[in-house]
């Protein structure tokens, strides 16, 4: 039987991919720069509602420039949503800061502004690293209101959640920086890839140098400063400016997705979603469930959907009990633990057909 897969790459029916990496190809912009890569920053910066962006070789390289941008360094605090891939974490300790682990709040996967507060009583951070976990969006405007009180910059990880918008406005632009994330399993994709985005002007050229191996402008190669080999490549580049072309189309089948995980498993009253907030439209990247039962796991699931050809996976184990930030303090963490133990991420591939999703539906439903 054909595989679902959890999220693959999904290139436009009509081709626009091709149309720029062929152009690239015929104009032998064949580098780390380029007319794709010019114009990938410009339309993406554009469709966020933010002035500026930089394109690198993944999301992971944005947040850690970002970081950086905001001066972060040896020793220094960087408080981080828990609830996460390592990849939001691990730049924090490139810098030689220390993550304190925040745990989310109850009914939502990510950071609690109130235990975002208490952590403040207890460090003083020199940045705030939140999550828009599976395509939701954190408390953004709360969230900002609390760091703009302590004067401390606020960087959103929102690999996660491009095309979702809270309040009417896109996650991503409501921090000093945003990064967004083009990996194979994205809702777009450029194979891989990320973007650093910010109404910085002075902070963006910045992470364009440190980018490019903080090459100073001589005829010579001077250096002054330790750089990165972070740039996108101009062949990259024109995937992402296809891929921007059905992002809206993304958006809506991965709504269409959760939607129908929801009513299928509506009446078992040991499934439970969580949904977006009032004044969100999220993209739903992944559509995750919680499972409170004393006889069905979510391993159940898994190995069920496993038999049947279907990819799926746990929920995000939390940093805060991850062995490699084992010696970091953490605020919280009973909510985050629990998600983790009864969560699982469901098939959301965009090319699932209703028929692939009510085969999902039947098999969960078959074990309760």
């Amino acid at each position: 039987m054909e595989r679902i897969f959890l999220s693959s790459p999904h290139m436009s029916d009509e081709g626009y991919e091709q149309e720029y990496v062929q152009e690239a190809f015929d104009t032998n912009w064949i580098a780390p720069l380029g007319k794709n890569v010019d114009g990938f920053e410009e339309e993406l910066a554009e469709m966020v509602g933010i002035d500026h962006a930089t394109a690198l070789s993944s999301g992971t390289a944005a947040i850690h420039l970002a970081l950086k941008a905001v001066g972060v360094g040896e020793g220094d605090i960087v408080f981080c949503q828990s609830l996460t891939f390592s990849a939001t974490a691990n730049p924090i300790v490139y810098e030689g800061a220390k993550p304190v682990f925040i745990d989310s709040e109850p009914g939502n996967w990510n950071m609690d502004p109130k235990l975002l507060e208490e952590a403040f009583e207890k460090y003083t951070p020199k940045a705030v690293l939140i999550v828009h976990l599976y395509g939701l969006s954190a408390k953004i405007d709360e969230i900002k209101a609390i760091c703009e009180k302590h004067n401390v910059p606020l960087i959103e990880d929102a690999a996660e959640s491009l095309g979702t918008i809270y309040k009417d406005q896109w996650t991503g632009a409501f921090g000093d920086y945003g990064i967004f994330s083009f990996n194979g399993n994205k809702i777009i994709t450029t194979s891989g890839g990320g973007m650093l985005v910010s109404n910085n002007e002075e902070g963006i050229q910045k992470a364009k140098f440190w980018a490019t191996q903080a090459r100073e402008p001589e005829r010579h190669y001077q250096h002054e400063e330790i750089g990165y080999n972070y740039r996108m490549s101009n062949i990259v580049a024109g995937i992402g400016r296809g891929q921007l072309k059905v992002l809206e189309d993304r958006v809506q089948q991965k709504r269409h997705i959760f939607n129908t995980y929801k009513k299928g498993l509506a009446d078992i009253e040991e499934i439970s979603f969580i949904d977006e907030m009032e004044d969100e439209r999220a993209n739903f990247w992944l559509s995750t469930l919680l499972i409170d039962s004393d006889e069905v796991t979510p391993t159940m699931i898994m190995d069920a959907l496993k038999e049947e050809n279907i990819e799926s996976r746990p929920v995000w184990k939390p940093m805060h009990i991850q062995p490699v930030f084992s010696k970091y303090d953490s605020v919280g963490g009973e909510v985050s633990e629990e998600y983790f133990e009864k969560g699982i991420c469901l098939p959301s591939d965009t090319k699932m057909t209703d028929e692939d999703l009510e085969r999902v539906v039947q098999i969960i439903r078959g074990i309760f």
